[in-house]
């Protein structure tokens, strides 16, 4: 039984990650995707819940003789043989469109080079992307790069500023590069992240892996893997947080330098953004309304856990916020 609009409507509240391929930004993908979702919302037939009418001429005397009125009459109670009208108050070219605009809501954005996972809240989910936000989630990213040359806005198909060998690259020189900047990143997150590292509190968040930081930071990256190594070209797994793409970038850039050669970026990929993977994705093909409240029904309990999180965050810094008014109290 094929549902109505207004009940397809009432289901299309939540969160849901959606796949966006490079070459697009951010809002070509909201665009074609409410597109798509207001053009099979208006295709579904209206109900009518009007009864068609008939204007039917009837005849009285008056001092001037036969005079005629029109009477409505419903075409229901007319007899059969008597041809009725269509009723029109609900056609589409005289009502208009039933649905002319959703409330699509953005998180963590990315630009138009790179591609992955993209979450998107819908109607009054999106202001569980605030929450999103609040939680300071992290998010993991496959970057590809070249050594050998630089650009100068880092990526392959910037202008070319300079060329250099890098034949002396090996595997072993690029990680021990890796496990240096992830070294640095690694204690700037726990200067950020405001525990005290001798407390119960910073253990049970490390045994949980929950130590990061909970206010807005410069970008962090909190882990970095090589997964392929082929001169010139190599494969990084980072989990990063607060970062930009173009930081991710530059991070290529600095990388080649440190190995006293140029790398450019060629790809970057987010492959996870906080409980949303990219197996869960939803790709161009199945941007409609049945997959959509499909995706936000299986994303429901990712949403419950982090309004979970959210309030443990919130009673948090409520006692800290109270240990500390009591500490200048005493003062």
């Amino acid at each position: 039984m094929q549902r109505s609009a207004a009940s397809l409507m009432r289901s299309l509240h939540g969160l849901f990650p959606v796949y966006k391929p490079p070459g697009f930004t951010w809002k070509n993908v909201r665009d074609t995707l409410q597109m798509k979702l207001l053009k099979e919302l208006n295709s579904i037939k209206r109900c009518s819940s009007s009864q068609p009418l008939l204007f039917l001429p009837e005849g009285s005397e008056g001092s001037s003789g036969v005079e005629l009125a029109k009477v409505v009459t419903c075409v229901a109670s007319l007899p059969k043989e008597i041809p009725s009208l269509p009723s029109l108050v609900n056609h589409e070219l005289v009502k208009g469109p039933a649905y002319n605009w959703l409330k699509i809501g953005v998180g963590h954005k990315l630009d138009r080079l790179s591609s992955g996972v993209l979450v998107f809240g819908i109607r009054d989910g999106a202001k569980l992307l605030s929450s999103m936000y609040e939680n300071h989630y992290t998010r993991d990213y496959t970057v590809c790069g070249t050594f050998g040359k630089a650009t100068a806005d880092f990526t392959d198909g910037g202008k070319i500023i300079e060329k250099t060998t890098f034949n002396h690259i090996t595997r072993d020189k690029l990680e021990r590069i890796i496990a240096m900047i992830q070294g640095s990143n690694q204690k700037a997150m726990l200067t950020h992240s405001h525990i005290d590292l001798k407390s119960q509190e910073a253990y049970d968040l490390a045994v949980q892996g929950k130590l990061r930081p909970k206010v807005k930071t410069p970008p962090l990256i909190l882990g970095m893997r090589c997964l392929e190594f082929s001169l010139p070209d190599f494969t990084l797994e980072i989990q990063c947080m607060h970062e930009t793409q173009q930081h991710l970038r530059k991070t290529i850039h600095e990388i080649g330098l440190e190995l006293r050669s140029t790398a450019v970026c060629t790809k970057v990929r987010r492959t996870r953004d906080g409980p949303f993977t990219l197996d869960s994705a939803l790709t161009h093909v199945h941007w409609d309304v049945d997959s959509l409240c499909r995706a936000i029904k299986e994303c429901k309990a990712s949403v419950e856990e982090m309004y979970k999180e959210n309030i443990d965050l919130f009673l948090q810094n409520a006692k800290a916020e109270e240990l500390l008014t009591s500490d200048v109290r005493s003062q």
